[in-house]
């Protein structure tokens, strides 16, 4: 398939004036069917994507399902479009309108978040006053058309690989060419690619809020869900009642900044956890831990060309072993999982921390995955900065350095950017979120020892919304859906009452 960029540039456009006109309090013409649908919840079935969404759904009768319509394109409402699922868990008590979720990534679904939120929220005014409403963002989940680029035997049997500034592997442009027209043929065409970003996703929550017929929006993102709902913010700061944004992602760092004060932070979460572990004579990386980054690389760089079996004829490489002690290093509470994985190299078996990354990731006990790594590649195309293959390779080394348990010991070579030859430039820019006017106060919460959203980003976002921070002092990814009184209650005061936290309010994990 051939892609005219000259042709697509000018529909990018097109598409931001649209964008501008749709921030007005009358929408177009053409929009207002979208804008005015009925959404019909009814029973959750047939929207599980994984069997973990099935138990999920299954958990409680009062869980309601629906699909939303939107534009593909909102250039072209008139257009192909989409469909956007849902979950409501609705209000226990008179309800004050309805709260809307998304759990990050990108590529998180938003449908299972919310079925979880009930859970932990059990207690907490916050589901007696709302319906909490989970939605898999285009591209996502259960939202069709979604993003698929492998089948699942190919991502079990390693084939599923997204050139990334820290992915180990060298790639040509045959390569990232070849990868962005499967991920096109599987996912329903060129067009699909081209329309996966933030801002259309934010438009997409824009229809939301007043299919739910809600004047107001009512919003908790975490992680990436923070870009959402900062966009959301920039784009229909009129239309925003309130937001809580959770491990904020920085709307004032580009990609490659924000790449490696990440990468840093990762390094630091696994340095603490070395420092613990040293405390114990059975550690695995050692009673020194100055020294815990060099004896986790003597332990998982000979995997690169001796892989561990790793349970159901899968094996365990480098790039697996480094990506499953990073998603472990998410929470705290999960450090002694990961030792007790990287001791099981030793043995010869490589299950727990393949088990660690399925989690993250996605992989249910049957084999079947969802797409969150997918749709997490696709819609970084469309909102990251774009890299030669020289700032591809730059960039390895510098996360190579600022996180040396990630380093393979092959060198920084061969990196690629995976997005050079997607069917659209970016769309986000940066900054983004700067300047809004006719804002409400939004709450941010960020984490002093956030390895995948550093603090300092939640004090950069505060900042640009000019809003309320809460500083949560521990070892974890986001606290909103933690159980911590100190949280819940900051939050719900702030999402029923509107009562904002003191200025240096601070809870501890």
């Amino acid at each position: 398939m051939e892609f005219d960029m000259k042709s697509a540039t000018a529909a990018v456009t097109v598409a931001l004036s649209v964008l501008a006109l749709a921030g007005c309090a009358q929408q177009p013409e053409p929009l207002q069917r979208y804008y005015h649908q009925h959404l019909s919840f009814g029973t959750c079935d047939g929207y599980a994507t994984t069997s973990g969404d099935e138990e999920a759904f299954a958990s409680s009768p009062d869980l309601r399902c629906a699909r939303m319509e939107v534009p593909l394109d909102y250039q072209n409402p008139d257009g192909r479009t989409a469909r956007i699922a849902l979950l409501k868990v609705p209000a226990r008590g008179e309800k004050l309108g309805s709260l809307v979720l998304n759990p990050g990534g990108p590529g998180g679904a938003g449908m299972s978040l919310a079925a979880a939120a009930a859970k932990i929220w059990a207690n907490n005014p916050i589901t007696e006053r709302f319906d909490l409403i989970g939605f898999d963002p285009r591209g996502v989940g259960a939202s069709t058309p979604a993003v698929d680029c492998f089948t699942d035997a190919e991502v079990d049997t390693g084939q599923a690989v997204f050139p990334t500034a820290a992915a180990v592997g060298r790639w040509t442009a045959t390569d990232t060419h070849a990868l962005m027209n499967r991920c096109a043929e599987r996912s329903g065409g060129l067009d699909v690619l081209t329309h996966l970003g933030t801002r259309d996703a934010v438009r997409d929550m824009d229809v939301l809020r007043a299919a739910l017929g809600d004047d107001k929006l009512t919003f908790a993102g975490l992680s990436y869900g923070t870009r959402l709902g900062a966009v959301y913010a920039e784009m229909f700061p009129r239309n925003v009642r309130a937001l809580v944004l959770d491990g904020a992602i920085d709307p004032a760092s580009g990609t490659v900044e924000r790449h490696l004060s990440q990468f840093a932070a990762f390094q630091r979460s696994f340095d603490k956890m070395a420092a613990d572990c040293a405390t114990r004579p059975d550690c695995p990386l050692g009673t020194d831990p100055t020294k815990a980054t060099e004896v986790f690389q003597s332990i998982a760089r000979p995997l690169n060309d001796h892989p561990v079996p790793a349970g159901d004829g899968r094996k365990l490489d480098f790039s697996g072993a480094f990506s499953g002690v990073g998603a472990g290093l998410y929470v705290a509470s999960a450090w002694p999982t990961i030792l007790r994985g990287i001791a099981e190299i030793g043995t010869g078996r490589g299950d727990i921390l393949l088990a660690l990354n399925d989690v993250l990731r996605g992989r249910d006990a049957n084999g079947r995955w969802s797409n969150f790594g997918e749709a997490n590649y696709a819609i970084n195309c469309l909102d990251e900065q774009r890299r030669s293959p020289a700032e591809e390779t730059d960039l390895r080394r510098r996360i190579y350095a600022a996180a040396p348990f990630t380093d393979p010991g092959t060198g920084a070579d061969g990196a690629r950017d995976g997005c050079e030859f997607w069917p659209a430039e970016p769309t986000l820019g940066y900054p983004y979120a700067t300047g809004i006017e006719n804002l409400p106060k939004t709450l941010t919460i960020s984490t002093t020892g956030d390895p995948a959203t550093p603090y300092a980003g939640g004090v950069s976002l505060a900042r640009a919304l000019s809003g309320a921070m809460l500083t949560v002092e521990g070892e974890q990814h986001t606290a909103a859906l933690s159980p911590n009184p100190c949280v819940h209650g900051v939050v719900a005061n702030y999402l029923i009452d509107l009562k904002l936290p003191p200025a240096e309010a601070k809870c501890a994990l």
